[in-house]
């Protein structure tokens, strides 16, 4: 892991390129990602807000507006006379959308894709046994719609888009109003995994089986049934990530 001295050195690309109020955005990126995946560590004092000006080639004000939005995130506190200093991890609100996509691209990914995986296994096998209970004719065709659309997706990318529409239409479908923005906030860790795992399995069509077992048991409103269909899914996909673990850890002896 990089130390926070060393990271000062490296050239970070120049944002005025990008307009208007996306300036701050961007340079949120760019300071987010470098802290979450270590570059600052948790303790660190950050540059001040001159020599981002300078490194971006962008004015002070968007550097003011960036670093609020890292608090706002739980990444930084701001102290008089001390600058910006990089919180605790315990600190970090790890349910915010660009925090999950910037731990996403961290050397830890891996870890970050078992936590999201261990998510799964507290939260999606109980919302699929409310979808088949709850479910509505509407949000049946969603689901069912995502779960086509993964069998006949030619790209990865499609593949992988379809997977995510397709457990988001399981969650909103359990019609419980707190899962529903839980689902929109995990979205990206959804994707990330799905497609580590896409890449990763050596039998698509028994992945799409799966699937489509969930899909036919939360369609005929068997909630156990669709219990037991997710948890059969999920089992599977832990076999995957272990596997890949094992692999990647041959590959380097």
């Amino acid at each position: 892991m990089r130390t926070g001295t060393e990271s000062r050195t490296e050239p970070l690309p120049q944002l005025s390129r990008f307009a208007g109020s996306s300036v701050h955005a961007a340079i949120a990126n760019e300071i987010g990602l470098r802290i979450v995946r270590g570059d600052y560590p948790p303790g660190t004092v950050l540059p001040n807000e001159a020599k981002w000006s300078e490194t971006f080639n962008v004015g002070r004000s968007a550097v003011r507006e960036a670093i609020k939005m890292l608090m706002a995130k739980g990444l930084l506190s701001s102290r008089p006379k001390v600058g910006s200093r990089v919180e605790p991890r315990e600190r970090w609100n790890l349910l915010d959308r660009d925090v999950l996509s910037w731990y996403a691209m961290s050397p830890d990914r891996e870890k970050f894709l078992a936590t999201v995986q261990e998510f799964r296994h507290i939260v999606e096998p109980e919302a699929a046994a409310l979808a088949a209970a709850r479910r509505t004719d509407e949000q049946m065709d969603e689901i069912s719609r995502a779960c086509h659309d993964m069998g006949t997706a030619t790209t990865l990318r499609a593949r992988t888009a379809a997977d995510t529409r397709f457990h988001m239409a399981i969650l909103r479908a359990a019609g419980n109003d707190l899962l529903v923005p839980l689902g929109v906030l995990i979205e990206s860790g959804l994707e990330s995994l799905f497609v580590y795992v896409t890449r990763e399995v050596n039998d698509l069509r028994h992945a799409q089986q799966l699937h489509e077992e969930i899909e036919r048991q939360i369609r005929l409103q068997k909630p156990d049934r669709a219990r037991a269909a997710v948890t059969k899914l999920l089992a599977n996909t832990d076999e995957i990530i272990v596997g890949a673990g094992r692999s990647a850890v041959a590959a380097s002896e």
